[in-house]
């Protein structure tokens, strides 16, 4: 009797024990991953919420009553705040990042105002700049604020020493952290071998692949150490070229075994380095595609090429989508459904947003686009959004 005793209070502790861890399971949501918190919030947002987060746009495009036809346009315009033109437009077309350049920055005040009436906006859009150092640089290049000032990449890597690369990129990243930018829209990581270059030159490190990658690679991780994401640019690589895509078409004539000999060199050493974002050129690379569309439309150049054959998983961004090379070619509907087929995650600066957007949804809507598509750009981005929270 009592070994029968015995034996019924020792399975009641068991069975109270495996209770007791059940019921501890059950509310410790440890044990749920990353992908799986992703995959919930993706469930959560509605179509609209979805292409939204696809979209990083200059803010001048929240408000449709500023026409522009050249960039001298926006500096005269001077937008420094966010109006509510831009707030009821806002409320249908939610974004997820915003873009500032030189003439929507005035002193740190006025920057600080910005960027915390940016953050209310429906989207809770990323801060983005391009702020690379040197020529391309919208608060260095501003008197009224104390930071570093530099040259130019080239004379950091006419140094030799990615040290120096490093330092650049900790201390722009540090400098945008403390005013509140999550992601700089750098280095440039183009190999500068056309000395006609018009674009570029400079701002590229080197005309030697080699010592480009070493310096690109140290620009993100003093950019990463500072808490901000950087940005390599412009894939397949804008440093072989003449002409400008701001104001019109641009290629290269390169085949893509030249191209893995020197562009690709730096571009390989950034996705290994595990970069986070990698911004399209919008040069035509025909000996490689066969056909003069703009690498940022070209499957074969994204798919094929850059996720494929460099394995690169992360996000894909445009250039900027009101430059000459696209908008004398296609629409703002054209350009930004086109880019997404050929594998690209966010529009970066549509000519026009909403129709950019409402393109977006249409093709969604009749087919053109699947969900699932627009779904694997959204993870994309939402794993970079918790990679940064």
């Amino acid at each position: 009797m009592n070994l029968r005793k015995n034996y019924l209070w020792m399975l009641t502790v068991i069975l109270s024990y495996g209770l007791l861890l059940t019921s501890c399971s059950n509310n410790d949501n440890s044990d749920v991953s990353p992908i799986d918190e992703i995959e919930a919030q993706l469930q959560k947002m509605t179509l609209r919420e979805k292409v939204g987060q696809m979209f990083f746009v200059r803010l001048e495009e929240l408000d449709p009553s500023i026409e522009w036809t050249a960039y001298a346009d926006l500096d005269s315009l001077k937008t420094q705040e966010v109006t509510e033109n831009m707030k009821r437009l806002n409320e249908q077309y939610p974004v997820g990042g915003i873009i500032l350049y030189a003439w929507n920055i005035d002193d740190e005040a006025q920057l600080a105002r910005i960027i915390s009436q940016i953050r209310a906006l429906n989207g809770n859009p990323l801060l983005c700049i391009d702020e690379e150092g040197g020529r391309v640089s919208r608060i260095a290049n501003n008197p009224k604020f104390n930071v570093k000032k530099y040259e130019s990449m080239a004379a950091i890597g006419a140094t030799g020493d990615p040290q120096n690369a490093y330092e650049c990129g900790h201390t722009i990243g540090t400098y945008l952290n403390r005013y509140g930018f999550d992601i700089d829209f750098a280095p440039v990581a183009d190999v500068n071998t056309n000395p006609d270059n018009i674009i570029i030159g400079p701002r590229a490190f080197s005309d030697d692949p080699e010592l480009a990658a070493s310096m690109v690679v140290n620009y993100l991780q003093g950019l990463k150490d500072a808490g901000v994401t950087g940005c390599i640019k412009h894939f397949p690589g804008h440093g072989d070229t003449q002409a400008d895509t701001h104001t019109g078409y641009v290629q290269s004539l390169k085949t893509w075994d030249e191209m893995k000999v020197c562009e690709m060199v730096t571009f390989r050493a950034g996705i290994d380095w595990g970069c986070q974002l990698i911004m399209t050129a919008h040069i035509a690379v025909p000996n490689v595609t066969g056909s003069s569309v703009p690498s940022t439309m070209s499957p074969v150049v994204l798919q094929d090429k850059l996720r494929g054959e460099l394995g690169y998983q992360n996000i894909i961004i445009t250039d900027g989508m009101e430059m000459g090379a696209i908008t004398q070619h296609y629409s703002s509907g054209e350009a930004a459904v086109g880019s997404i087929q050929a594998g690209v995650d966010i529009v970066l600066g549509p000519r026009s947003f909403t129709e950019a957007f409402d393109a977006v949804i249409a093709a969604v809507n009749n087919g053109t686009l699947s969900e699932e598509r627009i779904n694997q750009s959204v993870r994309r981005i939402l794993t970079l959004r918790a990679h940064r929270d």
